[in-house]
């Protein structure tokens, strides 16, 4: 691969981590994962039975890209509803034991917190059920959250709207963000969820992943040249600064504004693949913060498709640390 920076610069931009905030906005959610071993087949239906071992909660949507960004040492803040559930409370208990600051987690007593449950055996996902409410959050919380970025919004680099189509992410919450950053050299980054990036008009960046790319040129990638041609059609129609398609284990292809297209793919020698869930959340998460400590837009890319590269090697929804991050460089 070719080289975007040195290694002495991308280890500058990596020790500002600390010092580097960024914001997360859009769905808060959590991956549950049930672990276990299958034996036998259930006498009461054709189906396998799994002897659970353990289970583990982990932050999940816009969650796990707040994560992400906390476990490379970022300063983070986050914007997202959660439901008045027991998984809620476990969720604002966590940020607050990590010592994040909860102020923009609005709670609605109505509304359950997502919840995604994946159950694992011999490696493998088995099933996933999911309980959530998609309807958009209240105008209330949305003034909330709104509230909440106009009072930490000179405390960021950058700011992360991830989108996944969960309710949290409207138009009018959109609308709000562009009114209130509009006086702050703040780099924004959005997680698309929206076949219609126009909803997203105006902010600096995006990265879909192949498939939304697709639909949202109108097209469908079949190849290396389909995305070419795609990538290029969204930067005509749209005014983002540059845009970033992930094409999971294929790495990602940076489109910016000036015309240049750059490929930064995944290392003939990377780490053996076992689970993409998560690797958009860390490419964006680790995008952010490196723009907001200072990064290009290219060495941006370049640190994230890096970070992307370890995370693909874990199973499930999983972080990289900044030693993590250095060992590969």
């Amino acid at each position: 691969m070719q080289r975007i920076l040195s290694r002495k610069r991308a280890f500058s931009i990596i020790d500002r981590f600390p010092r580097s905030g960024v914001l997360v906005v859009g769905d808060i959610m959590v991956d549950h994962f049930i672990w276990g071993r299958v034996s036998r087949i259930s006498p009461e239906a054709p189906v396998p039975v799994v002897e659970v071992s353990r289970d583990n909660f982990m932050l999940g949507g816009c969650a796990n890209v707040l994560n992400n960004i906390f476990a490379m040492g970022g300063r983070v803040y986050l914007a997202g509803v959660v439901g008045d559930d027991e998984t809620g409370t476990r969720l604002i208990s966590e940020f607050r034991s990590r010592g994040m600051d909860t102020g923009g987690i609005v709670v609605e007593k109505d509304r359950p917190t997502t919840l995604k449950t994946r159950i694992v055996a011999h490696g493998q996902q088995m099933v996933r059920f999911d309980r959530e409410d998609r309807r958009p959050v209240k105008a209330k919380s949305i003034r909330k959250m709104v509230s909440y970025i106009q009072s930490i919004k000179n405390d960021i680099g950058a700011l992360v709207i991830s989108d996944y189509s969960k309710g949290a992410v409207t138009r009018s919450l959109l609308d709000g963000i562009r009114k209130v950053i509009a006086d702050r050299p703040i780099f924004t980054c959005v997680d698309p969820k929206a076949k219609d990036f126009s909803l997203y008009e105006g902010f600096d960046l995006i990265t879909p992943n192949h498939h939304e790319a697709g639909h949202a040129a109108g097209e469908e990638i079949q190849n290396g040249q389909d995305h070419l041609r795609v990538g290029m059609k969204l930067m005509q129609k749209f005014s983002f600064q540059a845009i970033l398609i992930t094409r999971g284990e294929s790495g990602m292809s940076l489109f910016e504004k000036d015309g240049r297209v750059r490929h930064t793919e995944f290392p003939a020698e990377a780490r053996e693949v076992f689970d993409v869930t998560g690797a958009g959340d860390t490419v964006i998460g680790i995008f952010a913060l490196c723009m907001a400590a200072g990064a290009s837009v290219r060495e941006a890319a370049y640190l994230a498709n890096q970070a992307a590269g370890i995370v693909v090697g874990k199973v499930g929804t999983a972080t990289v640390t900044r030693e993590e991050l250095k060992r590969v460089l």
